[in-house]
């Protein structure tokens, strides 16, 4: 019987009299603990406490002692039930919230606009993108992810309710107020998008509040200012405006928030603010779409309602309308007395006034006001601003970047080595992410001009021009449309040149373009974050898809639901660790190591990036070009890599001809240069040399024969200051030696002995040989085969030999103090001898990069010599290199490239797979690549400088504890 009476009450409880909707406010699973609470809680409150109960009452946390006292004043005096928090910051405001909470004789509901997170009012803490962004996205799951994790940031700060999702329809492009705010203006997708927030609210353990009934998004006015008019037909409203609303109690919405609208339709008395309408608040909302949960006005100090009648007036008559909660109002002790008043003269009665409090206090215990706990103000900004929240952003913005036009295929942009791009900015705000973004694919320079007469000149030498129009990303109302001038300046570049017009502002910007006919491509990047810039530059290059959809209508040109698809290029993306399964506090470790490195003089200053799954999600500088500290260093100095070159310059070319059959593993140099056919290196194989295992010498110090045997400085007779048609290979600045010499090099290589005992002897000979084989095959020399085949293609605009001839020397990171042999500094030369003696070009050295183009290298071997659209060499030329075919006589290496240790001792942490491969070079400098786990690792720095002796570096093992660290910090 007690059963059968408590399923009844219940059945009773979750329904109302207006219909038979599922009350969103009971947990069903404790509802008999809720009830008894509630009923307790109710049963040992006064009048005065239950009128109390239906205030919410606004405060900065920001805000004077004075007004802060006047809130305190409120909790003591009028026993309001909740406060709504605006501007300030956490810390102050969790302070806050705890003070009053402790003041309150019944907990307090905390509420909340933080309709795209906390940092719509607060400072220091998360902004994730605003709805008309999240309303582009396919995969509603993301704004599910989005909606929870706004949620539990709230609740982390002891918010119970957020004022959101925003569920207007912006039908109205000129909404003064709503725009960005709403989703977009197809009813479908704002439904699917809100309900989904929503659910993430749910999940997070807040309360939502669906807003602004009954439908805000086809206004001129602000509702703040004045009282705008929705002048539509009831059918029209029910079909559009009310449609989400209807959805959204299906599924459980806690509460919805009244606005200040003249609804003609809904309500007969004219010019009467619908918060203020017993019609809309308690016929419609609670009959007609039997909503069950909360319902709050809009603030009650707006000028759509405050306009109408006097502070207190207002409040009885929401009351009276059928509304919970009293947002904001103008006067609380005016308004608190006039509903005492009112009940105690029968206007409201007992059970009016139990309806509204008892449904607070489900709420309350609902978001676990039954059992209080103050905001820890521990790690509270921190836990607020996670690398998760990073990673949900990206993944969120990614998903959202919209294509509205791609004539000819212009996205993502292929083929680089044909493309001579500008990037021109419009808008008032910076541009500088999207343009260094850019620059991390291509060559792309930022063409600047007073006039169009200037831009139109300037921009005939470039085949693309990227337009990039930037608006303040500071909040949704901010201005976002073109001047004219821009207007008339873009239309003529689009009219001359092929552009891609890339839009980070709201979309409604595009509406006032007259025609897209000449722009070849269009984005819509919807927002000028940081993140939006980068990834949108990405999407340009192929490395991201574009997904988006277009959220609303933009004349005739973009339709609702306008979007091209891309498809990847495969090239590197630039994100977050955790979008890959990488801990971003454990990858910190490489900065405490890096920096271990500076302080024991290991190096001067150095590049380090690690990339996974296609992403950079690491790339950092360290220290200065020398130990003078003048020169910080920065993402486009070069290093002089060493030996790295013979995996990113030689080896790609030799692989390009085993790939077309002109090689193979066991050609031998006899077959490769007619000269060696009599020597005794005619039947070493390709295989053999390198993999290191051809008996070869490690090295020859060939500049050690042209030093004077007196002075031990470069001999006269080989070496000339000035250069002269004799004396015409630069070694080093003003240091000239002779042409004929080269020849001598190569003829000592293939003069010299073998080794009497075959064995593994790592050795820089064979990349000599391949070198000079290589450019006898193509007839061209090896620096200008590289850039032709390889780096031009890649956009490794800062990989080349003889980086002098491209770059300033401050720009190029000096390797040693030379007193041995060129008797300078070194700086833009190569560092080896053998290579300078050769002109700074070699197969073994010579080669200057940066950790950004080296990794597209790496990438492209971890994609089996596939990047950017090209493939370079088909999968199982990569797996025939990466082979260690001599392990079995303890030979680790590949051919061509190192392999990881076979025992305890090697150029790894010992942590990689097998199946991994890279190579370290002298003068400090490491690239590694892991099909396994998909990590490319690498490690530029200059430890020769000032003096090659300085083996700190390398005794410290600092280069494989820091790919250590980089496998630790791998979650899954």
């Amino acid at each position: 019987m007690k059963k059968l009476l408590l399923t009844s009450l219940l059945t009773l409880l979750f329904t109302s009299a207006y219909s038979q909707q599922i009350n969103p406010l009971i947990i069903k699973e404790d509802f008999e603990n809720q009830k008894k609470w509630v009923d307790s809680i109710y049963g040992n409150m006064s009048l005065q406490e239950k009128i109390g109960q239906l205030f919410m009452v606004d405060v900065f946390s920001s805000a004077p002692k004075a007004k802060i006292d006047k809130v305190k004043s409120l909790i003591n005096n009028q026993y309001i039930g909740g406060v709504i928090f605006s501007k300030g910051g956490p810390k102050r405001q969790a302070k806050l919230n705890n003070e009053f909470q402790e003041l309150s004789k019944t907990p307090l509901l905390i509420g909340m606009d933080a309709e795209w997170g906390l940092a719509m009012r607060l400072d220091t803490t998360f902004a994730y993108p605003w709805n008309m962004t999240l309303g582009a996205i396919e995969d509603n799951d993301i704004v599910r992810q989005v909606g929870k994790r706004i949620g539990e940031q709230s609740k982390r700060l002891g918010v119970h309710i957020n004022f959101a999702p925003v569920v207007d329809i912006n039908t109205n492009p000129n909404n003064p107020i709503i725009g960005n705010r709403s989703f977009g203006e197809d009813k479908g997708n704002v439904t699917e998008k809100a309900l989904a927030f929503m659910k993430g609210f749910h999940q997070a353990g807040i309360l939502g509040s669906a807003k602004h009934f009954p439908g805000h998004g086809d206004t001129e006015d602000d509702s703040h200012k004045v009282l705008p008019t929705i002048d539509h037909t009831r059918e029209r409203i029910d079909s559009i405006e009310l449609y989400p609303y209807r959805e959204l109690i299906k599924e459980g919405l806690n509460s919805v928030m009244v606005a200040h609208l003249n609804v003609p339709a809904l309500e007969d008395k004219l010019n009467f603010p619908s918060s203020l309408s017993k019609t809309v608040v308690t016929d419609i909302l609670k009959g007609e779409l039997g909503f069950n949960g909360l319902i709050f006005t809009d603030a009650l100090n707006m000028r759509g309602v405050a306009n109408f009648d006097k502070p207190g007036e207002i409040d009885l008559a929401a009351f009276l309308a059928g509304n919970d909660v009293l947002l904001i109002s103008e006067d609380i002790p005016k308004a608190h007395a006039l509903l005492v008043n009112a009940y105690r003269e029968g206007a409201i009665t007992e059970e009016r006034l139990a309806h509204s409090v008892k449904k607070i206090m489900y709420a309350k215990y609902k978001v676990g006001l039954n059992d209080y706990q103050p905001v820890d103000t521990t790690y509270l900004v921190e836990e607020l601003n996670t690398v998760n929240d990073d990673a949900l952003y990206e993944k969120a913005m990614e998903n959202a970047l919209t294509v509205l036009k791609n004539d000819k295929a212009t996205l993502p942009i292929k083929d680089l080595q044909k493309k001579k791009i500008a990037y021109v900015n419009f808008g008032d705000e910076s541009g500088k992410p999207f343009l260094e973004e850019l620059r991390k694919y291509a060559k792309i320079d930022w063409v600047k001009a007073n006039n169009l007469d200037g831009y139109v000149q300037k921009l005939k030498d470039y085949n693309y021009v990227v337009i990039g129009f930037h608006k303040s990303n500071e909040n949704p109302w901010k201005g976002y449309k073109f001047t004219e001038k821009e207007l008339v300046w873009i239309y003529e570049i689009a009219r001359t040149n092929t552009v891609i017009l890339d839009v980070f502002a709201r979309p409604y910007a595009l509406s006032d373009l007259k025609t897209a006919a000449n722009f070849e491509g269009v984005i819509l990047s919807y927002q000028n974050s940081e993140v939006s810039q980068q990834l949108s530059a990405q999407l340009i290059f192929g490395a991201r898809e574009a997904n988006g959809k277009l959220p609303v209508t933009l004349g005739e040109s973009f339709p609702l639901n306008t979007h091209f698809k891309t498809k990847s290029l495969k090239r590197l993306q630039y994100g977050t660790p955790e979008s890959v399964g990488v801990n971003s506090y454990k990858l910190k470790k490489i900065d405490s190591l890096a920096q271990v490195g500076l302080w024991s003089n290991m190096m001067p200053g150095a590049q380090i990036l690690v990339a996974r799954k296609g992403k950079v999600i690491y790339n950092k500088t360290f220290g200065h070009q020398t130990q003078q500290k003048k020169s910080a260093i920065k993402d486009s100095n070069m290093y002089d890599v060493a030996s790295l070159t013979k995996i990113l310059a030689t080896l790609p070319m030799v692989m390009n001809l085993f790939d077309q059959g002109v090689l193979t593993m066991d050609t031998t140099l006899g077959e490769m240069l007619p000269e060696y056919k009599n020597s005794n290196k005619a039947n070493v194989t390709l295989k053999e040399m390198l993999s290191h295992y051809a008996r070869l010498k490690a090295w020859i110090p060939f500049y050690t024969h042209t030093l004077d045997t007196i002075t031990n400085k470069p001999a006269a007779k080989y070496y000339s200051t000035t250069a002269t048609e004799k004396f015409n290979v630069e070694v080093a600045e003003d240091l000239y030696m002779r042409r004929d010499y080269q020849d001598s090099i190569f003829k000592i290589i293939k003069d010299s002995e073998l080794r009497p005992v075959k064995g593994y002897k790592y050795s820089d000979l064979p990349y000599y040989i391949l070198k000079k084989y290589l450019e006898e095959f193509y007839g061209a020399p090896l620096e200008r085969l590289v850039q032709r085949n390889y780096y031009e293609s890649l956009g490794a605009n800062h990989t080349t030999y003889l980086p002098l001839n491209k770059f300033p020397k401050s720009n190029i990171v000096p390797t040693e103090e030379d007193n041995t042999f060129r008797m300078q500094k070194v700086q833009g030369y190569v560092h080896d001898q053998g290579a300078a003696m050769l002109g700074g070009v070699s197969g073994h050295a010579g080669l200057f990069s940066t950790s950004n183009d080296i990794a597209k290298i790496m990438q492209m071997y971890l994609w089996k010599g596939f990047y950017g659209g090209t493939r370079y060499f088909k999968p199982e030329t990569l797996d025939a290199f990466n082979t260690c075919y001599y392990c079995e006589d303890d030979v680790r290496r590949g051919v061509g490239f190192d392999k990881p240790q076979l025992g305890d001792v090697g150029p790894t942490c010992g942590c990689v797979s097998m199946t991994s491969f890279g190579h370290s070079g002298f003068t400090g400098t490491f690239a590694w690549a892991d099909p396994d786990l998909e990590i490319v690792y690498i490690f530029l720095s200059n430890r020769t400088y000032p003096d090659s002796r300085n083996r700190k570096l390398i005794s410290s093992n600092l280069r494989t504890k820091i790919q250590q660290a980089i496998y630790d910090a791998i979650d899954y």
